[in-house]
């Protein structure tokens, strides 16, 4: 993996958290069905991959960045 200077594993999560960003940034969803649309175990998983690649939890994120429809 030196060529990409990351592993798979880390790619795929950062696809994962990038497709949830976008749903949390779009949606109303609750982080469960978040999570289940964007390939987490769970919800729980889906939040420590989004500290871990973001810095913050899902929900902040939402406060942060949701596009308020009326």
């Amino acid at each position: 993996m030196s060529a990409v200077g990351i592993t798979p594993a880390t790619w795929v999560e950062e696809a994962r958290v990038s497709a949830a960003r976008h749903l949390l940034e779009q949606g109303s969803e609750a982080p469960k069905q978040v999570a289940a649309h964007c390939g987490f175990a769970d919800a729980d998983v889906l939040r420590r991959a989004f500290v871990r690649h973001v810095g913050v939890t899902p929900a902040e994120y939402r406060k942060r960045f949701a596009t308020i429809s009326e």
